[in-house]
Parts: C-alpha cells; structure tokens; sequence
C-alpha cells in the first residue's frame, strides 16, 4: 500500500463517548416536555439520509451496508459478541474484525465516507479482500447486491476531498453532475438570488450544458407556494425547479414536528413549529426563515431545538447547507455564567479595533444559554453555535448563542490510550490539562457572543437608502447592495473568514481584557488569569499547526474552515514573534514543539492580532470582497517554512472524539425514556439501528 494510500485510512482506537443528556432529560418538569422533545429529536433523526446525500454519490449506500451486516448479525450490541460472531471468519488477520467495525463507527460518526472536520475521505484499514469475505459470510441477497454497488467505492482513493469536480473532487450537492463547472454553479446561485431564492436546501443537476435543475428539499413533490418560479433564464442557461427532494424523508420529519406541535409550551413554539413544517413541506426557505424569527423569540425554553439546513461549509460554492437537528435540555448553572457574559457585552464591545461605523446601532443582547445535547443530528457535532445565519434576522431580531456543554465536558470513561498531548513540553502537559477547558469554555463564549455577535453590514437598504450616513463618509468606496448578503458576497471563503474573525475576537479580548472577561467566569485570581491566557494563546497556536493535516498540498486546499482560520492566528502570532517552533531534529521534526513568549500576550500580540482583526472586519463590513478575499488567502497561505512541518503533524495526529448520542422511546404508559448505549463501535452502530431512518 502507497504512502499516499495510508494517509486515507479510518481512525484506530478513537475515543468514544456517550454524549450523557439523560439526567438532564429526566428533570425536565412535565411530561409534556418530554414528548415535545421526543418528536422534534425524531424529526431531527429523519434528515440524515438528506446529510448522507449531500457528501458522495456512495454514502448512502454504505450506510444501508453498514446497518443491514448489523441486522444480518441480528444485533449484538457489545464489540465482545461481534468478535464471537466474526472472528472465525478471518483466521489470518484477528484485526479484520477491528478494523471493520471502527471504518463503520468513523462514518456513522461522520455521517458519510468524508471527514465532516476536513472533507477528505476515509477508507477501511482492512483489505478489499477481508470485506469481500465478511460480506459473503454474513451472506444474504440485498446486502451482496449493495456491496457490489459500493465495493469499488468504498476503497478508491482517486478522489480525495469535498470540492470542486473540475478540480478533481466530488460534492454531492451536485449529484450525477461530474461536467459541472464552478462558473456555471455560479450563474445558477446569482440567478436564484436575483429572484430572491434561498438556496440552502438545493441541490443543482446538470441536464446539458444549457439546462439546469435545483432540486428541492421538500415533502411535497410539486410546487404548491409562489416562492419558485417555473423557470429562470440567465446569462443562457435554462433552470428548472424539481421539488421532493427527499421527499419520503421530508414526510417523516413533517409528521414528527405535527406531533410535538401538540406538545409546545407557547404560543411562539406552535408558531415556529408551524413555519418548520410548512418549510419542510413546501421548501419555502421564507417559511424557515421566519422559523428563525420565532426561535428567536423564544426566550429561555425547557426544550432548546433547532432544524434545517443551517451551515454552508461543505458546499464548495458557499450557499447550500447541510441538515441539522438540534434538540437539548437547558443547563442552568453553566446558563447563570454566560448570562453575566451577555450583560456585559456591551462594555466589551469598546474594545474591539474598529469604530461605531462599523458596529450595530444597539447590541440586541441575545439568549445566550449552555445545554446538554440529546440530538444532534448532522455530520458532526459542534461545540458552540451562533444562529440564525440569516443577516437581516440577526440585525432586525436578534441571535441566540449556544455553548453546548456535554459536548465541550464530553471524555470517555475508559479511555483506549493515554492522553499525551503533542507539540508541547512536558513541563506544560499538567498545566494545558488543569486549564484547556476553561479556556476553551471562556474561548467558545466570546467567539460565539461577540465574535458571530458584533458588526454591521454597510448596506444599500434600497434605491438610495443606506443604513449609515453615506454622505459622511466618502471614503466608503463599496457596501452591500439591497440583494446582496455576506454569504452570497464572500462565497465558499465566507465560512472560514467568519470563524477566524470570531475567533480573533474571543482570544483578543482575553489577552487583552482579562480581568474583565475572566471574571465573569469565575477565573478571579490575577494568577490564575494568567495560566489562562498563556494556555488560551497555546491552545490556539496548537490548533493553528494541527490545522496542517487539513491543508492538501496538491490542491492548495483547505479542508476545514475552522483549521484555515485558526492557522492564520497562529502564522499571525508566530510572524509577530509570540509564537516560535522549536526542535533539534531537522529532518522529521520529531521532537517540534510550540513556544509562546508569555512576555508578549498583553502587548505584540494584541497588537498583532487587533490589527488582523481590524483589517478583516473592515472587509467584512463594507463589502469589500476583493481586497478582503486576498487578505485572508494571503494570510492563510502555507508557505514552504510551515509546509514542511506537514508530514509531522500527520504522523502524530489524534484521532476526533466520535459521539454517540441516546435514542429516546415512548412505552407502553405514554411516557418517554432516553436509552444510551455502550462506549464502543457496535454501541455506536446499535444507536442508529435503533433510530430506523
């Protein structure tokens, strides 16, 4: 097997966690609560295939594979019995077993054979060979019929990322389209945004080179709303509407949210749920949004939840998301915490490098609440979130930040190796463990508050109305027309241009507001202040290097938004001379390890890092996507001096944390129980043959 090959192998030995909600569960106070909860968890559930079609032609049926060798294996739920059942199977290699099962646990993780947290592709450690041998002894028609669909597939390392198909990539929110190009894509998504059309929950068919098809995700299967028009023509190009996509799916979900309409706890959640299901099952994108205008409104629920097609990180051009379902209970004590961080956050605010031009007339203060996850449906879970992603909601209405804490406190409770943290000293492991998570929390707070809170966008509001004093201003060259949005502006450079200005602006204000800040989270001792800082700027520099593995060299690509971004901080700091790498050995960099001048926090590095922030908030605010775009790609650049730390960082990386989440159940008296499961590959397996979708 090639170097190359190895570099797409699955996970071994990744920590597995249940992500615990059920105490939280529990206390919810009415058992009315509980079943609202139960019906939006199952409506969320119900998306996943839409997930699964969005990645690569294959996932979906990898998915039915992996689910129907468990069904054949009449569900063993523990990994013991499925080496009692398999192992005899492979007297030449006892890992086949092993590997097998942590290539099915990985893509259930990642809901598809594509990481979510770097788009590349993932293949199974074991050979094409052992598969072919499990699958003929677990035998039966439907699943040697789907293996030999997928076979070739599930090993090809041909194509390697999410991206572009002319670059030599895939991306399935373009299905059986492999000739379409970025300029047509292009076309297509200005073409639906003169016409006012959202296009998150689309997909687009190439029928020729002058027709076009958006497939829409909807339970109903023709158009029933005035949202689409039958036809659009621009620039030469014909486009078509067809609506169902995951149409038996989309009924699913529909049902489910008419169930736990029944069970809301105000006017303002019958009212959001009402716009989920007439969004789900027209595919009005008007009707989600004012889902989102709802759920702003409603303040402090027992039930936090929201669904649909949210982020748009993996579409390569920018606009279409991916679904996710988000169900959790409140918890109240980590909540009291960051509801002092919103009370503040207008004095914070000062201190941010740019000038009341570019800030919101008034900082609308969000609901800003910690959960415990029950359901998250999706190709990943995230550790914080700061939505709705519409921005004239955001501006007009409000925001709410979510800090999900099971998610951030999330460990396994046997872990299959110890911990050694990489690239930093040994006299600073005890140190980065006794404070990462509190930094990280107070890290996660500001970036979802304040970094996805503040700034506002120069707009154009309509024919020569603005929404600043244009007049005062002549230096002001460029600004948003009335049609215009960030995302539409910015395109596939706007997710990760966003996250790193969130993210500049969380360690900012920490370095160099800490006293303010810290306290707020119960970090008072000036010395204890200071441990956080250095191991904020640590963590950040680390991730920053670890961000490496999703940079592909070949394509000069990132994979993930989040590492682009975080990598940028830290060339930023390592230029401004905070950050150094340090090692002996000059080949392999075997022994590399970050060094963080702790004498520069307060002063070069805010200077450097209010400076990086000031600039991309500028671009931001003012639409300026030429100069902005080139800023950040410059900034973001591997250069060979970090290149060559490449293959380092991918000899020593970790694998992710994959989370199973619990399945809720009604009995036989009408009342709800939540079923965890056991920390392994077959328990996370267990937990989505339970889910039946």
């Amino acid at each position: 097997m090639s170097i190359s090959t190895n570099t797409f192998l699955a996970d071994s030995a990744a920590p597995i966690v249940v992500l615990s909600a059920k105490k939280h569960f529990e206390q919810l106070p009415t058992k009315e609560a509980k079943l609202y909860a139960h019906y939006l968890s199952k409506a969320s559930h119900w998306g996943t295939r839409a997930v699964l079609r969005s990645v690569s032609p294959e996932s979906e049926d990898i998915y039915e594979l992996i689910l129907g060798i468990h069904a054949q294996l009449n569900f063993p739920e523990s990994n013991e019995a499925y080496e009692v059942i398999l192992s005899k199977h492979f007297p030449e290699n006892q890992n086949a077993v092993t590997y097998y099962l942590e290539y099915a646990s990985q893509f259930l993780s990642n809901l598809g054979n594509y990481k979510s947290f770097g788009d590349k592709k993932f293949i199974p450690k074991l050979k094409i060979e052992e598969l072919d041998t499990l699958v003929e002894k677990v035998g039966g028609e439907e699943i040697t019929k789907l293996y030999s669909k997928v076979r070739e597939a599930i090993f090809d390392t041909g194509v390697g990322l999410l991206g572009w198909p002319e670059n030599g990539h895939v991306s399935a929110y373009y299905p059986d389209s492999p000739s379409i190009t970025k300029e047509q894509v292009e076309v297509v998504n200005s073409a639906l945004a003169d016409k006012g059309i959202m296009p998150e929950n689309t997909r687009v068919f190439k029928k020729n080179e002058n027709e076009f098809i958006v497939y829409v995700a909807s339970a109903l299967t023709s158009n029933t709303t005035d949202y689409y028009p039958e036809t659009i023509e621009a620039k030469g190009l014909k486009i078509l509407f067809k609506f169902g996509d995951h149409s038996k799916e989309f009924k699913e979900i529909v049902s489910n949210l008419k169930q736990a309409q029944k069970y809301v706890a105000n006017e303002t959640q019958h009212k959001l749920i009402g716009y989920y299901i007439e969004s789900f099952e027209t595919g009005s994108m008007n009707a989600h949004k004012n889902s989102q205008i709802e759920w702003v409104k409603d303040l402090k629920p027992q039930v936090e939840s929201n669904i649909g097609f949210i982020e748009t990180y993996r579409d390569p051009s920018g606009v279409r998301g991916e679904w996710e379902g988000l169900v959790a209970m409140v918890n109240q004590d980590r909540t009291a915490k960051f509801s002092d961080l919103v009370n503040n956050a207008t004095n914070l605010i000062k201190f941010l490098p740019w000038d009341k031009l570019y800030e919101k007339d008034v900082f609308t203060p969000p609901d800003f609440t910690s959960l415990e996850v029950l359901t998250f449906a999706g190709s990943g879970v995230p550790a914080g979130i700061n939505i709705p992603n519409y921005d004239d909601v955001r501006l007009n209405v409000g925001f709410k930040n979510v800090s999900l804490g099971n998610v951030l406190s999330a460990n396994p409770k046997k872990p299959k190796r110890e911990e050694v943290i990489t690239f930093i000293n040994e006299s600073l492991q005890d140190k980065f463990r006794k404070w990462r998570d509190d930094a990280f929390e107070v890290q996660v707070g500001l970036h979802e508050l304040l970094g996805h809170g503040t700034g506002k966008l120069l707009q154009e509001t309509s024919s020569g109305k603005f929404n600043f004093d244009k007049d005062s201003h002549p230096e002001i060259k460029s600004y948003y027309k009335s049609t215009e949005t960030w995302g539409s502006l910015f395109g596939n450079t706007a997710g990760s241009y966003e996250e790193c200005r969130a993210e500049l602006v969380a360690l900012f204000l920490i370095l160099k507001k800490p006293a303010e800040v810290l306290n707020i989270f119960g970090i008072t001792d000036e010395n204890d202040q200071k441990d956080v800082q250095f191991i904020a700027t640590l963590l950040m520099a680390r991730a920053g290097l670890l961000g490496l593995e999703f940079w592909d060299p070949k394509s000069t690509k990132w994979g993930q938004p989040h590492m682009q971004a975080r990598f940028g901080i830290f060339k930023t700091l390592y230029n401004a001379g905070v950050a150094s790498l340090k090692f002996t050995d000059d080949g392999k960099y075997d022994d590399l390890e970050i060094v963080i001048d702790e004498s520069k926090l307060s002063t070069a590095a805010v200077d450097a890092l209010g400076e990086f922030l000031h600039n991309l908030h500028i671009f931001k605010t003012t639409a300026n996507v030429t100069e902005g775009v080139a800023y950040y790609n410059d900034i973001t650049n591997v250069t060979q001096e970090f290149h060559r730390f490449r293959d380092v960082v991918l000899n020593k990386k970790l694998p992710r944390k994959q989370l199973i989440q619990a399945n809720t159940l009604i009995t036989d008296d009408s009342s709800v129980e939540v079923k965890e499961y056991e920390e392994s590959e077959v328990g996370f397996i267990q937990s989505f043959a339970d889910r039946k979708v």
